[in-house]
């Protein structure tokens, strides 16, 4: 895809964003998993079906714009989720990996606050009034998401490690 117009980098950063959120319905259910706080476990849980609806606007979103779900593989986010994986499979005591697998979560979304955050701006400045909305929908979200986590890690999965 040649990135030419504003409306040509927006459509690419659409799609990125939809190679990420598929890329995170494959790996929360092993992270949920993994988890042995039931909190944790739960908050993934949850989060997937969240994420689900966040792929389900962005390809109503393409579709808006006459364009398909398909494009390159997001490689940030192929990185970020090799890191949670990399934790799962980590010899650790059960707390320990919990808290690194909030660490990893929270990773996963800041690089989605990043994004979702850069294609809002890139919205406003097409005039992309429903793409706004939407993106803003999903962007607090996921901040509401990375709040959760850091609320679970400061009362219970941070303070269990710290025992260890």
């Amino acid at each position: 895809m040649k990135l030419n117009t504003l409306k040509d980098l927006y459509i690419h950063e659409l799609k990125d964003l939809y190679s990420a959120e598929k890329q995170i319905i494959r790996a929360l259910p092993k992270m949920a998993r993994a988890a042995s706080n039931a909190k944790l476990a739960e908050g993934f849980k949850m989060h997937l079906e969240e994420t689900k609806e966040h792929a389900s606007r962005l390809e109503a979103l393409l579709s808006k714009h006459e364009q398909t779900t398909r494009g390159p593989k997001c490689k940030g986010m192929e990185g970020l989720l090799k890191e949670g994986e990399d934790m799962i499979e980590e010899e650790a005591d059960e707390e320990v990996r919990d808290a690194g697998l909030i660490s990893a979560a929270q990773r996963v979304e800041h690089y989605e606050i990043a994004g979702y955050g850069t294609a809002r701006t890139y919205a406003e400045l097409l005039g992309d009034k429903e793409g706004v909305k939407v993106l803003q929908t999903t962007l607090d979200e996921e901040g509401a998401t990375d709040q959760k986590l850091t609320k679970l890690a400061m009362s219970a999965v941070n303070l269990a490690a710290a025992e260890k």
